[in-house]
């Protein structure tokens, strides 16, 4: 099931965010994603975070503000079951259009938003961390 998030989740959703970046983004230093935590638990209450919960654990969510989304993330244990195909599945169905950014490095992510019709549109260097990464987007209609 995919719904809201409470406001008493922050705290397994911000897990699971530290934990997909530290392994998927492990060409970055860790002490960035550190830093930013506290940051981004703040952003999880302003955006639109959707969770992917199933018997009763949260394994995975996507958050999307103003039609872009920060970022798709699964608990490693979880990762490879489709989970967030589907949570891909559930913007895709709610929004009319979606953009995001994707680190060059990021190989299994590029996969699958191309796959699923997202569109390199430019690419740039991340000032903080100087990484190269990718703006994708997608419109309804044109995936196919």
């Amino acid at each position: 099931m995919i719904r809201k998030m409470h406001k008493d989740e922050i705290e397994v959703v911000s897990n699971i965010w530290l934990n997909g970046n530290l392994t998927a983004h492990n060409f970055i230093d860790k002490n960035y994603w550190l830093k930013a935590l506290a940051t981004v638990k703040e952003q999880f209450q302003q955006a639109d975070v959707y969770v992917f919960i199933d018997n009763n654990v949260i394994k995975g969510f996507v958050g999307v503000t103003d039609n872009y989304i920060a970022g798709i993330f699964v608990e490693e244990t979880f990762r490879n079951q489709g989970i967030g195909q589907q949570l891909l599945n559930f913007l895709k169905q709610n929004y009319l259009k979606l953009s995001l950014d994707v680190y060059d490095k990021n190989i299994m992510a590029q996969k699958l938003y191309l796959k699923n019709g997202f569109k390199i549109v430019s690419q740039d260097i991340e000032q903080d961390n100087n990484e190269k990464e990718y703006h994708m987007l997608w419109n309804q209609g044109e995936d196919k």
